[in-house]
């Protein structure tokens, strides 16, 4: 919509919080683009117009996790088989920290995920999924009870340590990794308190662990305390015992 007939274009124009001058100045006022339906639809891929989705989708995550009891996000990765003695882990981590009064809170997805959702199911708890927009997901597995979606990884992970009291973390890849070190990056520097992290399989971890302790720790990049921010084993008992002890249960 342009400057109606006999009228000049203002040299200063404030929209809401914005202020534009000069050749910055906007033809017509916000009321009249939003109710003009002639035109095309990119203003729906702006930066303005994510800021909105980015917060509706934080709106969203705190709206259906809000009245969740006490509960643990376990990772691990999607690509985990159904027979393999990993998935029965996953199943028995779930079980177990529904046995002992949490809710299993995942990524909503197949393999280890699915694992630890089906034993919460099986355990009658809480069985969360918190899913991501991604070109090849396979949406949220059968046992999730409560589940969420989300288009951004950040608001995702948002939900992931605001809604739970610690982490246990099953063989995984890049995304179970991601999530890792954003929960240890989140302890070492102080923004969260009494979070637990367990990884759960030695063999399988021991090859990050031994590099964190021989070249991030012995190159000074970190120190030797840091290493004390997780807990490794191959027991389903310990894990659960070791989140549940950190977190006065």
């Amino acid at each position: 919509m342009g400057i109606p007939e006999g009228e000049t274009k203002p040299e200063e124009q404030r929209l809401g919080p914005v202020l534009r001058r000069r050749d910055q100045v906007q033809p017509g006022t916000t009321d009249q683009r939003l109710l003009d339906t002639e035109g095309d639809s990119e203003w729906v891929h702006t930066d303005p117009w994510r800021v909105m989705r980015i917060q509706s989708e934080f709106v969203e995550g705190f709206g259906a996790l809000a009245e969740l009891p006490s509960a643990i996000s376990v990772f691990g990765s999607a690509r985990t088989k159904p027979e393999s003695p990993e998935y029965e882990a996953g199943v028995r981590i779930g079980r177990a920290l529904v046995e002992a009064g949490f809710a299993v809170i995942t990524g909503g997805g197949p393999g280890a995920m699915e694992a630890a959702n089906k034993g919460a199911r099986e355990a009658k708890g809480v069985s969360v999924g918190l899913g991501i927009e991604l070109p090849f997901e396979q949406g949220l597995n059968p046992h999730v009870d409560i589940g969420v979606n989300f288009r951004y990884f950040f608001v995702r992970k948002t939900m992931f340590v605001k809604y739970a009291q610690g982490f246990v973390v099953l063989p995984g890849g890049l995304g179970t990794l991601d999530e890792l070190f954003e929960a240890l990056t989140l302890v070492q520097t102080r923004k969260v308190t009494r979070f637990p992290i367990v990884l759960f399989g030695t063999e399988y971890w021991k090859g990050l662990v031994d590099w964190l302790r021989d070249s991030v720790v012995a190159g000074g990049k970190a120190s030797e305390r840091d290493l004390l921010l997780f807990h490794v084993t191959d027991d389903v008992e310990e894990a659960v015992a070791l989140v549940t002890k950190e977190v006065g249960r």
